[in-house]
């Protein structure tokens, strides 16, 4: 009876394990509000700030001349984007990459900063899982990098192949653009500008799981990612920016805010020393998660500026 009784008992935690990572596996990577985000004190700005991009923004993309655009990915999935045209003829592009749960028309800040002041063309797509775009599945970056791959083959079609591109995220697009940019890419890519970005998947998880359930990463952490392995094609230990910044090969600027509480700050020093390529780095005090750009805006611009002009003709 005592047997019974223990197999009884392991059977049961080890259901109750499953079904924990079948929440965790809803809750992160399945396309569902994400209410966990609501009201997150780190994710909080100042009173003064709005996080990413302002009404203003906002209100000056709404009134530009925007294309709406759209790529078949490999697996299938109808993948949408917003193309604005450069007043002037331009060949220089920026594929901006927006964060978890938001969609492209969210960069519009950066949008406008790219097109207004160094006169580029802006691609600005929604991610697999996000805004108009296909896909029940959020692939934090690692299912996306093959995404943005495809969005750089299609500027270089529209725009013609002798567009030089820089890829900028911020968020988990800070870490696309890292894991983009471990891909095989072709010469026209000279830049990548990664802001606030986490290492791999599996540590920023870790680290969220502990700041907002207060739980360890063994058991949940290995079961939430093998039930992703299966349901979604990856794993969160593959899905590392750290591991992808071996293959980068054009120069990095990596950007972070020091209050970041979110994805620590101490991350993008590991992301930096990982990168053997050239590259810079800049922190911003008092900026939180994704605010470094409204935070301080003239020093986020000018050393971008001067990062793009160094390398790209």
């Amino acid at each position: 009876m005592i047997i019974y009784g223990l197999a009884a008992l392991i059977i049961g935690l080890l259901a109750l394990l499953w079904f924990g990572g079948l929440y965790f596996f809803k809750t992160a990577i399945r396309r569902t509000p994400k209410a966990f985000l609501v009201d997150n004190p780190h994710l909080k700005t100042e009173a003064s700030e709005e996080l990413i991009s302002s009404a203003a923004d906002l209100h000056w993309l709404d009134a530009q001349e925007s294309e709406q655009v759209m790529i078949r990915s490999h697996d299938g999935l109808k993948l949408y984007g917003i193309w604005l045209s450069a007043r002037q003829p331009s060949d220089k592009t920026v594929i901006l990459a927006h964060g978890y749960s938001g969609r492209g028309r969210e960069m519009a800040g950066f949008a406008r900063f790219y097109a207004e002041k160094l006169g580029y063309n802006v691609l600005m797509p929604d991610d697999r899982g996000h805004g108009e775009s296909e896909g029940d599945i959020i692939g934090f970056g690692w299912l996306d990098r093959k995404d943005y791959v495809q969005w750089i083959g299609w500027v270089l079609q529209h725009a013609g192949q002798h567009s030089d591109m820089v890829l900028h995220g911020i968020s988990m697009g800070g870490a696309t653009v890292l894991m983009t940019g471990g891909e095989e890419l072709p010469a026209q890519v000279r830049a990548i500008v990664s802001d606030c970005a986490y290492t791999s998947v599996e540590e920023e998880l870790t680290f969220q799981l502990k700041q907002l359930y207060r739980l360890p990463a063994f058991p949940f952490i290995p079961i939430t990612s093998l039930i992703t392995k299966w349901k979604a094609g990856y794993s969160f230990k593959e899905a590392s920016a750290l591991k992808q910044l071996a293959q980068v090969r054009v120069p990095v600027l990596f950007i972070h805010g020091e209050a970041d509480t979110f994805v620590p700050t101490a991350m993008v020093y590991r992301l930096y020393n990982a990168c053997a390529t050239d590259k810079e780095l800049l922190t911003i005090p008092r900026a939180g998660h994704g605010t470094a750009f409204q935070i301080d805006p003239d020093r986020y611009r000018s050393v971008l500026e001067a990062f793009l002009q160094k390398h790209i003709s």
